[in-house]
């Protein structure tokens, strides 16, 4: 497995594609075949049917996280209760990858952990994302500060805004978010996308309540 570790090693800041596996695997007549035997040894983890990272008996790192929730269903980007961790809006850190998908709602439980995805629509999708380096020559897409907050507001059933007192306690208190955080968002940026967003009145009275602090 030494020669195919090392045509592999190039390809580690990404999840492998079967057709890259394949050709790593050019000398074998029955690709296929060896790649069932790779994951059988431990050499790749299958995350879905035609994607793998690298096993612990490949002794390769495996892409960030982000980089592995991006391609195991996109288009999407990370967001939701990962996204707020990522910029350090809410103070735990999130064991489960969060996304947003054009896709169907769908959940991935891996070996290397769970990948959940939530549908939206576009144009409210496109909203918002950011390319944000998250380790040496590894790219990830994930919602910034203030989509994430408008995400999560529109993913969460129930939650309707109707007074910056109810939003404000939504935020500070269930949420967890600092008001010195609050003050730093963009609000000309959250208001740009008001016109195309699900929950309109709840980010109008996010908007307001921000503006207010």
């Amino acid at each position: 497995m030494i020669g195919i570790r090392n045509r592999l090693r190039n390809y580690v800041e990404v999840p492998l594609s079967h057709q890259l596996v394949s050709d790593a695997l050019a000398e074998y007549s029955h690709p296929n075949a060896k790649i069932s035997e790779m994951v059988r040894r431990g050499f790749l983890i299958s995350l879905r049917r035609g994607l793998y990272v690298p096993g612990p008996e490949a002794d390769l790192p495996i892409p960030d996280l982000f980089v592995v929730a991006n391609h195991l269903r996109g288009p999407s980007y990370i967001s939701l209760q990962s996204a707020l961790s990522y910029h350090g809006l809410i103070p735990e850190r999130v064991e489960e990858i969060t996304s947003i998908t054009l896709l169907t709602t769908r959940d991935f439980d891996t070996p290397i952990g769970r990948f959940t995805y939530r549908h939206f629509d576009a144009p409210y999708y496109s909203f918002g994302i950011e390319r944000v380096q998250v380790a040496t020559n590894q790219f990830a897409l994930i919602a910034s500060p203030e989509k994430a907050i408008c995400d999560t507001i529109v993913a969460t059933a129930g939650v309707n805004l109707r007074s910056r007192t109810q939003t404000l306690d939504y935020l500070v208190e269930d949420m967890r978010i600092d008001e010195a955080d609050l003050q730093a968002l963009d609000e000309d940026l959250i208001e740009s996308w008001l016109g195309d967003a699900p929950k309109r009145s709840s980010l109008e009275m996010l908007l307001n309540t921000i503006r207010s602090i």
